[in-house]
């Protein structure tokens, strides 16, 4: 299935972080946080300003992002755990 977030939105697969502590003990996927980093693997063609113009988003697809511990809505899109949130909702992009 094929999925275009409207607007503003976009979708974001999570990056999985080291289940793995600095001393070697290693944590149930239970026991871990959410990452709040992530990829962007679809975006909208963006919001409208107040004369409706189409305001660009500045995140594209392939872009690593940081987001808020509880942004977006959990959705399953072809048995996959994908966020659906809005591109303001996206702290920064990381680079390099």
């Amino acid at each position: 299935m094929k999925f275009r977030p409207l607007h503003d939105r976009v979708v974001v697969r999570r990056v999985d972080e080291e289940l793995t502590t600095a001393g070697g003990i290693i944590l149930p996927d239970s026991a871990a946080e959410k990452p709040q980093e992530g990829e962007i693997i679809a975006v909208g063609a963006g919001g409208r300003d107040e004369g409706g113009r189409i305001i660009s988003p500045d995140v594209e697809v392939g872009d690593k992002v940081l987001f808020g511990k509880w942004s977006g809505t959990e959705v399953k899109i072809d048995g996959e755990d994908l966020l659906i949130m809005k591109e303001s909702d996206i702290m920064g992009v990381i680079e390099g």
